[in-house]
């Protein structure tokens, strides 16, 4: 009779968890991840501008293409030009320095033609395209930086729904047992051969246990919403997929420190390169103060007319030309010294970045590894306390059922027993998190999903 009670009371909490572990579509660690950086908007912003640097850069390119432009204008001149010529030069019936004020021009004059500028030298469009080139590289690794936390905080909700899962079934396990405490002691109770203080910390202790297995089953849902969040799922209350609670390594895979690099770690790549951007700014800047040299040429031709008259017969003339135009530029209204001073700064800033960042991923590295093996050491612990905390609350209760132990004994190790598995929890989460603190500061949690 006691069992099947017993069977009555937990089929509500084992209808819970079996609604939310069977049956249901498995999603993996990598899926999850992958999903995440497909769907998420923030990291589909992030490829756009990637892919709009990379026309920006593929742009430049042109600026080595031939510039044509066709030219035209038609100007009336109400007021012409004068100029004084010196007529005695030309004339001996005037004085040697006799001069002549003359108007040049017409009234009306427009001109039309096609204008071709091909450049030759201009080391300024190669130095932009260099540095827009790099600037597209800082866009990459800022780009796989965003990846690199959205997927760390995927691995870390993926495994938060492992630990619900783990709960539940702990809660459920929690709740038979409590159960089984909690009927012994209200027999004994009816039988007027029990306190009603023992009897209420047993209850207390069914209580607790039955609120745990809530808690749990509403914490995994809460959960794996969050999950679907990341995931880019907008269908929150979809809940129903199950995943893979033995995505957590054995210990024995963090016996050796692996460095971060500038290669490994997004956030170091992007710091570099933003440093090596400040000397071609630089570069750049020097370029400005470098011979341009072009090769131009004109056709076309010029009406002059003293009335309104743009078809006039005989009065367009013809004109091309084929030059090279050379320009060294002196002084362009900057402080030169005072730009590459700043740039200067700016290289030695992100070096120094780079340094202390370098040193922070490589002591994260060491202490996330410290930390697993303590914990992993300290999970060894309570898993060999749990095994003898429950050999001792089954021992106990068969006492108390034959009349040779006291129910306060009995619910103290009850509620002892609850308190280490409630450590157990709590370390395997620590273990998760600092195993993945290990991965994301040496860069290898790209092998989360790759």
């Amino acid at each position: 009779m006691k069992r099947l009670l017993i069977t009555l009371y937990l089929i509500p909490a084992l209808l819970i968890h079996s609604k939310n572990v069977v049956g249901q579509t498995p999603l993996s660690l990598k899926q999850a991840i992958v999903s995440a950086l497909a769907n998420r908007k923030n990291i589909q912003a992030g490829k756009l501008d990637i892919a709009i640097r990379r026309l920006q850069t593929q742009a430049l390119l042109k600026k080595y293409w031939p510039q044509v432009s066709l030219d035209y204008n038609y100007l009336y001149n109400p007021i012409l030009q004068t100029s004084i010529l010196p007529i005695g030069i030309f004339n001996p019936n005037y004085p040697i320095d006799a001069t002549k004020s003359v108007q040049f021009g017409t009234k009306w004059t427009q001109a039309a033609g096609l204008t071709i500028t091909q450049p030759l030298l201009d080391l300024s469009i190669a130095r932009s395209k260099n540095e827009a080139e790099l600037q597209e590289k800082i866009a990459a690794a800022s780009q796989a930086q965003t990846e690199y936390d959205l997927a760390y905080n995927v691995a870390q909700a993926y495994g938060n729904i492992g630990k619900q899962q783990k709960e539940i079934k702990i809660a459920i396990a929690d709740t038979a047992r409590t159960w089984i405490s909690y009927q012994l002691q209200n027999d004994r109770y009816k039988a007027k051969r029990l306190l009603k203080s023992d009897l209420n910390a047993a209850i207390i202790n069914q209580n607790n246990a039955v609120q745990k297995l809530l808690d749990a089953v509403s914490q995994l849902v809460e959960n794996k919403v969050y999950l679907l969040y990341l995931i880019g799922q907008n269908s929150s209350t979809n809940t129903d997929f199950a995943i893979d609670t033995n995505f957590l390594p054995d210990n024995n895979r963090l016996q050796t420190i692996v460095k971060a690099t500038n290669d490994s770690i997004p956030e170091l790549r992007q710091l570099a390169l933003q440093a090596k951007l400040s000397g071609i700014q630089a570069r750049s800047e020097d370029a400005k103060y470098l011979p341009i040299i072009n090769l131009k040429g004109f056709i076309g031709a010029n009406q002059y007319t003293n009335q309104f008259n743009p078809v006039a017969s005989g009065s367009w003339f013809g004109l091309s030309y084929v030059g090279l135009y050379i320009k060294l530029p002196l002084l362009i209204g900057e402080d030169k010294q005072n730009k590459l001073r700043q740039l200067q700064l700016q290289s030695q800033q992100y070096n120094d970045q780079l340094i202390d960042k370098s040193a922070q991923y490589n002591k994260d590295a060491l202490t996330a590894k410290i930390k697993t093996d303590r914990t992993a050491a300290q999970l060894k612990t309570l898993e060999s306390n749990i095994i003898l905390s429950k050999e001792t609350v089954k021992i106990l209760q068969d006492r108390f059922e034959a009349g040779q132990e006291s129910a306060s004994t009995l619910n103290t190790e009850e509620a002892n027993l609850q308190n280490i598995q409630a450590n157990r929890q709590a370390s395997e989460v620590q273990l998760r998190l600092y195993w993945l603190d290990y991965l994301k500061a040496t860069g290898q949690l790209s092998k989360l999903w790759k």
